[in-house]
């Protein structure tokens, strides 16, 4: 019989989505169902990820949680319910009856430590690609195959489209065990290469109102809300998956303009309302509308999550001119560091005609910096043993 390692390490990457039909309160906290349907675009990895590296040894004493760099809370609810999922899955798939004893690895404590190459201050959601990243990890560790997107959305709910890149709808599902609550590629990341995603980071401060307690209060005070979830999202769903998969830019900008505007009509009608716009992320609206009116069509589209912080889709062509118009109207600071961040952007010449139509009172260093993006693949598993985040003795390494 071979020797058994004496350290067992696996390391993957994971991404974050934004949600184009979104999901906005549950129907159940626990197990963190939603009132609706949605779908979101996967953001590429050398842009926007999340790197975990678990371990499993019999030397190991409890598990550990580290988190970009800081030991972190492992005895949370949500990733003890993943960690727990992930152990009974990988027991069922070696074959364990009830009241089995567990192979003597699953037994083995585990210490993970996770770090995105984002800060905290884009405004990103980093649960999703957490979870995700975690769950997807824990399953190359323990050789679990098949759905993971069911414990991915136990720990947090979007986490379930993080799962899968390119274009993803998460089923609501309809059995209250939350079995049929999954994610689904709608088409992958290589179906749309011209479509680029930019994130306009407006602001870092912390939201007053979370989006766990913002949720559940719409959900018990907003007649808005049910309607949507009801009557407009179901016929959305169908309109958006048509769009994606004709490359409809205009029809797809224009549904992700109209469904974030009524997610964010539902926090103004719940009670007392809540607001995640500020005066900056208006002033984009404005913008973004101004700049489709001086074209005649829809070239750029916004959508905001529960945040100040704008994400624009474009097409590569429209790029380098929205940027630009983007700098003339909020102008970077000259002490503000790298105003464009991810894909390059090239200069553009914009008319007098654009500018006097477009641009209008300039707002100096509202706008801390854009990165540039565009759909990319689910997670990855990284071969290279230089890139875990932990060392041999299971700790993360002083640079992690």
């Amino acid at each position: 019989m071979a020797a058994e390692k004496p350290l067992t390490v696996v390391t993957c990457t994971a991404p974050v989505n934004i949600a184009v039909i979104k999901y906005w309160g549950k129907r159940d906290e626990e197990l963190i169902l939603p009132i609706n349907s949605s779908l979101s675009v996967t953001l590429h990895q050398d842009q926007l990820k999340t790197t975990t590296t678990a371990a499993i040894s019999r030397d190991f004493k409890e598990d550990q949680l580290w988190l970009n760099g800081e030991k972190a809370d492992i005895g949370h609810p949500r990733l003890q319910s993943c960690l727990r999922e992930m152990r009974r899955l990988a027991r069922k798939r070696r074959g364990d009856g009830a009241g089995a004893a567990a192979p003597l690895s699953l037994a083995y404590k585990v210490h993970i430590s996770s770090v995105n190459n984002f800060p905290t201050a884009a405004g990103l959601a980093s649960s999703a690609a957490g979870y995700a990243c975690l769950v997807y990890t824990l399953a190359r560790l323990y050789g679990v195959e098949g759905e993971l997107s069911e414990v991915a959305r136990q720990g947090s709910g979007s986490a379930c489209r993080s799962m899968f890149g390119g274009f993803v709808q998460w089923r609501m599902g309809e059995r209250p065990d939350g079995r049929d609550s999954v994610a689904q590629q709608v088409v992958s990341e290589t179906h749309w290469p011209e479509l680029r995603v930019l994130v306009l980071v407006v602001s870092a401060e912390k939201k007053v109102v979370g989006s766990t307690a913002g949720m559940q209060t719409s959900v018990d005070t907003s007649p808005l809300l049910k309607h949507r979830a009801e009557a407009v999202v179901p016929e959305r769903l169908t309109q958006m998956i048509q769009f994606i998969q004709q490359r409809d830019f205009e029809g797809f900008g224009q549904l992700t303009m109209k469904d974030s505007n009524q997610f964010h009509a539902t926090c103004l009608d719940t009670f007392p309302p809540i607001f995640y716009l500020n005066d900056v992320s208006r002033r984009i609206i404005a913008l973004v509308h101004r700049f489709n009116a001086h074209h005649g069509k829809i070239k750029a589209a916004y959508t905001f999550d529960a945040g100040p912080n704008a994400v624009i889709f474009t097409l590569e062509d429209t790029l380098d001119e929205f940027v630009e118009v983007v700098k003339c109207s909020f102008p970077p600071e000259s002490n503000g560091g790298q105003f464009l961040k991810g894909l390059p952007a090239g200069p553009a010449s914009l008319s007098g005609d654009l500018l006097s139509a477009v641009v209008l009172a300039p707002l100096p260093g509202t706008i801390r910096y854009i990165l540039i993006t565009q759909p990319g693949p689910g997670p990855q598993l990284l071969d290279n043993p230089s890139l875990h985040l932990l060392g041999a003795d299971g700790l993360p390494h002083p640079s992690a």
